[in-house]
């Protein structure tokens, strides 16, 4: 009889100890804080949102990310403003646009991806040179009006002397998702186009890239992380967690080749061989298009506002402090 119920004395102290664990799983599960993003586009120019994602960097700071691309900067702002989602990542641009229309609950950046634009310009006849002259009397196929890449791409131009308006005829009426489609069925002398399209297309024949707008319009708040002014306020913990994780995420991308960077974010682009990933990001890494860490500076923010002016796209100069607030990102990266 005491061997009986020293058996089950044995067998519901285990059962006890099992059930405190699983109660403690549970438990530190219940911490993961769900934040919703929605991206504007699926694209390797955010490789370190990926990084972020597949190295565990957020789920170490207790977030659960839940990520929808949104497939254009209208419907991203759209959702987040509709409470689809949580965070934006998309063009700061667009926190100026909603500024303009008088929101009573404004769109905030708070922590930055890309540093600078990410199209190339890419010829359908490769040139024995390039010059920028060249452009001049051809078909252009750019982005859409208004957009931070059109608006880039505008700058570029013009910094080579070349009037959008009058020195070539520019395309905008086709949507973002069939530009690429467009130029192969031979719309277009010279398309704007991201990557890994761009590097497809000169692979294929079907184009070959001659320039970087990227390179010539300078460092500029590309793409950044932003939330409603009061998400932020009601969410402040679970944001710099956020901001704690991407900066984990942009330091290990400038600390890890181009390789190692393209086998972990090669599961979101399963139609896009591993070796042309790589050439990708190795062409974004050298042009530092990725931003080192979160901090949107002021110098970027004005140089965001020069392009959208040159472009007749600002509706009236912002403030830094009224739309950016650096407070999450300089916390994250102390």
């Amino acid at each position: 009889m005491k061997n009986i119920k020293r058996k089950f004395t044995l067998i519901f102290t285990f059962l006890l100890a099992f059930s405190l664990l699983l109660a403690g799983c549970s438990t530190s599960s219940s911490k993961q804080e769900k934040v919703r993003i929605a991206e504007v586009t699926r694209s390797i120019f955010y490789a370190p949102q990926y990084v972020a994602i597949e190295k565990g960097f957020f789920e170490d700071e207790g977030i659960n990310v839940e990520l929808t691309t949104t497939w254009g900067g209208d419907k991203t702002m759209t959702a987040l403003l509709s409470d689809g989602a949580d965070v934006a990542l998309v063009g700061s641009e667009t926190t100026i646009y909603v500024h303009a229309q008088e929101s009573t609950d404004p769109v905030i950046n708070f922590a930055q991806l890309t540093q600078t634009d990410g199209t190339f310009l890419v010829a359908r006849n490769k040139p024995g040179f390039f010059s920028w002259e060249q452009l001049k009397g051809s078909t252009f196929l750019g982005q859409r009006k208004g957009g931070m890449p059109q608006m880039a791409g505008e700058f570029g131009l013009k910094k080579h002397g070349i009037d959008p308006k009058n020195d070539l005829t520019m395309i905008q009426n086709i949507d973002f998702a069939n530009i690429a489609n467009a130029f192969a069925s031979g719309t277009g002398d010279y398309v704007q186009l991201f990557e890994p399209q761009a590097s497809l297309f000169e692979q294929e024949g079907i184009g070959h890239i001659v320039a970087s707008f990227g390179a010539e319009s300078g460092k500029i708040p590309y793409t950044t992380f932003m939330a409603k002014e009061s998400y932020m306020k009601e969410n402040k913990d679970t944001l710099e967690k956020f901001t704690k994780g991407l900066y984990k995420a942009q330091l290990w991308v400038e600390n890890h080749s181009a390789a190692e960077i393209a086998e972990v974010i090669a599961p979101y682009f399963e139609d896009t061989p591993v070796e042309l990933i790589e050439t990708v990001v190795d062409r974004y890494k050298s042009q530092h298009s990725f931003a080192l860490n979160p901090i949107l500076d002021e110098e970027e923010w004005n140089n965001l506002q020069t392009i959208m002016d040159e472009a007749g796209e600002l509706p009236k100069k912002i403030e830094y402090d009224v739309l950016v607030d650096t407070t999450l990102a300089k916390r994250a990266i102390k």
